[in-house]
């Protein structure tokens, strides 16, 4: 009787020695099913970031907040520090920045020709 836990002991490990000793690879993902889609995708172009901020003193005494993107072909537009603001873009570097409504703006961070719906046209200082 005392041999027979030795004798189920090897019989347990002479089954065991059957089986295949790789491990299990467990993962809680599943494949993403746009994989395919996502590797064959154009490359995302990022926006624009900010190259100054300014706040320029206008010809009839009113501010302008204007924030100058990198690239030259866009500005972000406020007539008040905390208003809406309004993106106008150029097709290209170096021409007029424009948006719907009537908004126009030319020059550079240190001097600007803006025009603004309802308010006309005014030149602005750094």
């Amino acid at each position: 009787m005392k041999n027979l836990p030795f004798f189920a002991a090897a019989a347990a490990l002479l089954s065991l020695a059957a089986c295949e000793n790789k491990p299990e690879e467990v993962s809680s993902t599943a494949p993403d099913p746009m994989a395919s889609q996502l590797a064959n995708a154009a490359p995302v172009e990022l926006p624009p970031a900010i190259a100054s901020s300014v706040t320029l003193r206008c010809s009839d005494n009113s501010l302008l907040f204007v924030d100058f993107f990198q690239g030259d072909k866009q500005v972000q537009v406020k007539s008040e520090k905390d208003g809406k603001a309004t993106m106008l873009k150029a097709p290209e570097a170096g021409q007029p920045y424009v948006a719907e409504g009537g908004y126009k703006l030319t020059g550079t961070a240190k001097s600007v020709d803006v025009t603004l719906p309802g308010a006309g046209s005014k030149n602005c200082h750094a």
